[in-house]
């Protein structure tokens, strides 16, 4: 008599006895009590159903000579480490049986059952058999698990090494350049087109590293979750329009063709404007850096029903089909090599992704394969009114329409690293602005306390007073309510300008600082001040 077998795992018990009439009455009792049996004619058939699985083995001790223990061995020695098929022996003898002690001495997990047979002693050894089978299958598949784990742990190091490996020749890149450039600013005889040319190619080389690392601490806020949309009502428009200008350097470098296709139409979207256009100005970033030189990219947006439709679409070397489900990855740029065209950390399209989800919409890209161009397609909910879009000036509160002039400024420098000080002391000597420049807290406190800045440029990380102790002892002197700090800073996560924020800084800026808004905030600055608090803007 034969049972289904219902549990994941092979859970019936294979029956060879000593007559037809034994394994009919064996498998009968053994079903009325819930248990699957499965009754062999010999030796030859038990090894049969011993490679489809079983959850145990009964057989009668005379069987054991006639081929059966010879057949239960070889099933033994393939079965894998993790197993231990439990094997039952009716006896009469009990162990003084000499086919017994061999089962015993040679097929290990072997259980004597002495007949004539009690059947609740029956019962109770085949059950306690098939649990300790069972608790083996568990094993197994607790061991699986671990080896699946582990192939991914050691996938995703793979291409983390990848990544990491790529990211230090993507900054030796710009490096090589910069040195050279320093070499030859260091000998004589060079013209002033020669410099000129020289301080440009730094300049371009400089402004790539700190888009790499931008990328890089934009994955990172991704990641952690600290990414804060300051969404407002604005027209697809100027968003594209701001895209543009984010990619056209790299857009002219290709000498490529930009096709801008906009219905006329306004499609307004409720959405942070900043990153909105950072989406589209990685997508135009890609597209040129893939597309042949002299290529055509088109940059078109349509209405779609509730949806503002966005497509960025390039005839470059395309992406392979098995490449497409990943081209969203974090961390698989090795595996999209082949198509790799210039320089880039292969994540700005996780950046694109994240980022249009953050704005409840979609991204898809499609590609007819190599050679053949892509094509990437965002989809975004248009906003619920579309009547007019939300004003974008945002005044800094407390500043007024009459700033000091730009030469009756005093502005302090503070900043352990000495290079970076003094560099950022000449910039402001160029711009005709008085500075001083200090290198401890310490040193910035009793500066301060003499030359009364209008401003102060203050590093955080530094050794011993940082400079979220420097900024709160500056604000205790009611003399600095008038002052501007500023916290020029490699931190730049979310909680590090809540932290700038709670010391009293009015401003946090990331290193490298960009010249052009430093100049923006030291034209704020006003000859009366409120008090500390309303210098705490937004960073």
């Amino acid at each position: 008599m034969n049972g289904a077998i219902e549990n994941p795992w092979p859970s019936r018990v294979l029956l060879l006895l000593g007559t037809h009439r034994d394994a009919a009455l064996t498998a009968e009792i053994l079903e009325k009590n819930g248990l699957s049996a499965f009754t062999c004619d010999n030796p030859g058939m038990l090894g049969e159903q011993l490679a489809s699985g079983a959850g145990a083995v009964m057989v009668a001790e005379e069987w054991l000579p006639q081929g059966a223990q010879a057949t239960l061995m070889q099933a033994l020695e393939r079965q894998p480490r993790w197993s231990d098929l439990p094997i039952m022996v009716l006896t009469r003898s009990g162990a003084d049986s000499q086919q017994a002690g061999d089962a015993l001495a040679h097929l290990g997990n072997v259980t004597l059952i002495e007949r004539p047979l009690r059947l609740a002693a029956l019962v109770s050894t085949v059950r306690s058999a098939l649990r300790g089978r069972e608790r083996q299958y568990q094993i197994r598949t607790h061991l699986d698990d671990l080896a699946q784990a582990r192939d991914a742990v050691a996938e995703t190091a793979r291409h983390k090494d990848e990544f990491l490996a790529m990211l230090g020749h993507e900054l030796r890149n710009p490096l090589a350049p910069i040195r050279n450039a320093l070499h030859l600013l260091g000998t004589d005889g060079l013209s002033r087109d020669q410099n000129e040319n020289l301080r440009s190619m730094m300049k371009r080389q400089v402004d790539h590293m700190v888009r790499l690392v931008d990328d890089l601490v934009e994955v990172s806020r991704l990641s952690r979750g600290t990414i804060d949309l300051r969404r407002e009502r604005v027209d697809i428009t100027s968003v594209l329009r701001n895209a543009i200008d984010l990619s056209r350097p790299l857009v002219d470098a290709g000498k490529h063709q930009l096709v801008v296709d906009v219905v006329d139409e306004p499609l307004f979207i409720d959405a942070d404007p900043v990153r909105i256009a950072q989406v589209f100005g990685n997508l135009l970033n890609n597209a040129a850096k893939y597309a042949a030189p002299g290529g055509c990219i088109t940059l078109s947006a349509r209405r779609e029903g509730e949806q503002a439709v966005v497509s960025v679409r390039d005839r470059g070397i395309g992406i392979e089909p098995e490449m497409l489900p990943h081209v969203f990855e974090l961390f698989t740029q090795g595996r999209r090599e082949a198509h790799r065209a210039q320089d880039g950390l292969g994540i700005g399209l996780t950046l694109v992704r994240s980022l249009v989800e953050m704005h409840d919409g979609s991204v898809t890209a499609s590609s007819a394969g190599c050679g053949q161009g892509s094509e990437f397609v965002v989809r975004v909910p248009l906003a619920a009114s579309a009547s007019t879009p939300a004003s974008a000036s945002h005044r800094v509160p407390g500043v007024s329409t009459s700033p000091l002039p730009v030469d009756s400024l005093r502005v302090l420098v503070v900043d352990d690293n000495v290079d970076a000080a003094k560099s950022l002391g000449m910039v402001l000597d160029l711009l005709g602005i008085e500075h001083r420049v200090e290198f401890s807290g310490q040193g910035a406190l009793d500066m301060a306390a003499t030359f009364h800045p209008n401003a102060v440029l203050l590093d955080i990380g530094m050794p011993g007073m940082d400079g979220h102790e420097v900024a709160r002892r500056l604000r205790l002197d009611p003399r600095n309510d008038r002052t501007m700090l500023v916290a020029v800073t490699g931190w730049s996560q979310l909680q590090d300008k809540q932290r700038s924020r709670a010391a009293g800084f009015n401003h946090h800026l990331s290193k490298p600082v960009d010249i052009g808004a430093l100049q923006s905030l030291l034209a704020q600055i006003q000859p009366v001040a409120n008090n500390c608090g309303s210098h705490r803007s937004s960073a």
